[in-house]
Order: C-alpha cells, then structure tokens, then sequence
C-alpha cells in the first residue's frame, strides 16, 4: 500500500484548492496530469472530468464524488472510504460490493485485468 501523496502538479493543485473547474479546462486544453497516488481526501470533486485517467492508488476519503463518470478510469489500489459516490458511474469490471467494501470499510478497488 503506498501513502497518499501531495503532488506539486499544477492541476493537482487546483483540486487541493477547490478549481475543479480550472482542472477541467486545463485537461479540456491538452494539459496532462498525473493523479496516481495523490491524497484527495475530503475534497468537493462534484463536476470533475476524469476521462481516461489514471487514478491508481488514488485516496478518496471523504471526498464527495457524485455524479462522476470514472468508466474509462484506472482505479486499483484506489481508496473510497467514507465519499459520497451517488451518481457516479464505475468501470463495469469492478463489482458494486468492491465498491461498497471500499466507501464502508475503506478496502483498495481492485480493477480486474
């Protein structure tokens, strides 16, 4: 299990200070971010575009996720303790009780191959 990291990637930042929507049109604009392993515990990511991203070992806690699309979206070893995930949409190869596990008991998802 590896420790939820403060990236000093510019995007990541705006996450850590509320800018979802400045992430989204930095992605929208090309810009690459890398959010494997970061700690996004406790933030507000409502409205958040994920597409395609790469969110391994990301740390959830807390955050309210509702209504984001994570289909598409690598998620082992991500943590989704305690967020508020209503609406959102997961990838199909992980089973709602992985994902239950994980908001109630805090478990990493394991993303099947």
């Amino acid at each position: 299990m590896t420790t939820p990291q403060i990236s000093q990637d510019p995007l990541y930042q705006m996450l850590r200070h509320d800018d979802v929507e400045g992430f989204n049109r930095a992605r929208q604009a090309g810009t690459a971010c890398d959010l494997r392993g970061c700690d996004l515990r406790g933030l507000d990511l409502r409205k958040l575009e994920l597409t395609g991203m790469d969110l391994t070992d990301a740390y959830f806690r807390g955050a309210d996720l509702r209504g984001i699309d994570f289909r598409g979206c690598r998620l082992d070893g991500a943590s989704l303790a305690d967020a508020k995930i209503s609406g959102c949409y997961f990838p199909v190869e992980i089973r709602a009780e992985e994902i239950f596990l994980s908001v109630t008991h805090g478990i990493r998802l394991r993303h099947p191959e």
